[in-house]
Parts: C-alpha cells; sequence; structure tokens
C-alpha cells in the first residue's frame, strides 16, 4: 500500500517535526510553490500526498491530470521546501496521513480547517492543522483555460 521508500524515509527520520500537505498539483505554479515554501517552514520536514492519475481523473475529470504521476512526483521532488513525495491512489490521504503521522497537517487557504481530511486525528494526537494563505492569482484551472484561450 506505501511504497518501501516512505517506510525507510519516516525510520530514518524518527522524532523529527513532519510536515504534511497533499493535492494534485498538476500545473505546478507560483502559487504552489509560494505554498509549499510556507508549508516547509513550519517543521523540520515537508511530506507530499500526491493524487495518482486516477484519483486526479475522479477529482478533477477524464480530462485531467494534464501531468502524469511519476511527471508530477519527480518536480515536486525537486523543490529545495519538498522532502518527500508520496503518490496515493484513494479518494482521500486519509491513510497516508495515519501512517506519516504528522505533527502538522496543511492545506491552502482555500480550505477551512474543519474541511480539511485528516484534521480531526492529527489534533486529536497533539498536533497542529494550517490552512495557509492562498497566493491570489494562480491556479492551475486558470492556466489551462490561458492555453485554451490563445
Amino acid at each position: 500500500m506505501f511504497s518501501s521508500a516512505l517506510e525507510t524515509f519516516l525510520k530514518e527520520n524518527q522524532g523529527k517535526r513532519i510536515v504534511f500537505t497533499n493535492g494534485c498539483f498538476d500545473i505546478l505554479h507560483r502559487g504552489h510553490v509560494t505554498y509549499l515554501a510556507e508549508a516547509r517552514k513550519l517543521g523540520d520536514l515537508l511530506v507530499i500526498g500526491l493524487n495518482s492519475d486516477e484519483s486526479v481523473r475522479r477529482l478533477k475529470g477524464p480530462e485531467r491530470p494534464i501531468n502524469n504521476e511519476n511527471d508530477r512526483q519527480y518536480v515536486l521532488s525537486q523543490l529545495k521546501s519538498v522532502d518527500f513525495v508520496e503518490i496515493f491512489t484513494e479518494d482521500t490521504p486519509l491513510n497516508l496521513i495515519l501512517k506519516v503521522a504528522p505533527k502538522v497537517l496543511v492545506k491552502g487557504g482555500d480550505w477551512k480547517i474543519d474541511q480539511i481530511v485528516g484534521a480531526k486525528e492529527v489534533i486529536q494526537s497533539g498536533g497542529d492543522v494550517f490552512s495557509l494563505n492562498f497566493v491570489d492569482g494562480y491556479s492551475t484551472t486558470s492556466i489551462i483555460h490561458k492555453i485554451q484561450e490563445t
């Protein structure tokens, strides 16, 4: 269910303050990069749960993702703020959150804390949950529309 690389990463980093976030990250843009850099400042390590291609299709429709899961994982893993990226196939990252057991769970500012999957579990285990600032003017959907208009 989880990669052996994740198992190794978690074992090697026991005791560190892990920040977790998740998303599709289909077309990486300034809003994503800003948000991930802010998330990373909240702990020692940043782990991303990345929606699989199948999961993205269920969430966003048959035309998505634009970039496949392996390419999205590679690009995210190359950002200096990101320490580990795990692809998950379920509709929500709850099982992955339970496995990682982060001390901090974050989502973008368009999410209210009570809407964030895993918030209850992280809070119950003594962790923190944050909805970080949303960077206006940047979204994958707006980029796709801009491309389609030209």
